[in-house]
């Protein structure tokens, strides 16, 4: 029986690759474009949509402006914009070669 569980594959999530590309969100979080692979899943871009979303939120009741959102990852770099009430989202890949900023000063 193992081996028949073995030889059908498992149905566990396997590794993506990182993303590259852009989405836009409206102020509702709905997606209106993507630049994204196809298999990249869609909730998982609202998701991030409504993180970057409730930012721009936070930021608007603190009466601090802020137009542009940069977060880097280890091998991610996650750059948002502000576009009226909704957000433009980048998700780019980090090279392992790449310097970050930070040594770049070192």
């Amino acid at each position: 029986m193992g081996l028949l569980k073995f030889l059908t594959g498992s149905r566990e999530p396997r590794l993506m690759r990182l993303p590259s590309g852009s989405f836009t969100v409206d102020a509702n979080c709905k997606i209106m474009t993507s630049t994204l692979p196809q298999n990249f899943p869609e909730g998982r871009m609202r998701e991030i949509g409504q993180q970057v979303l409730a930012s721009f939120r936070a930021a608007k009741q603190a009466q601090m402006p802020l137009t542009e959102l940069i977060i880097h990852f280890a091998a991610l770099k996650l750059l948002a914009r502000e576009l009226r009430g909704g957000a433009m989202i980048f998700l780019m890949p980090q090279s392992l070669n790449q310097p970050t900023k930070l040594s770049e000063r070192v």
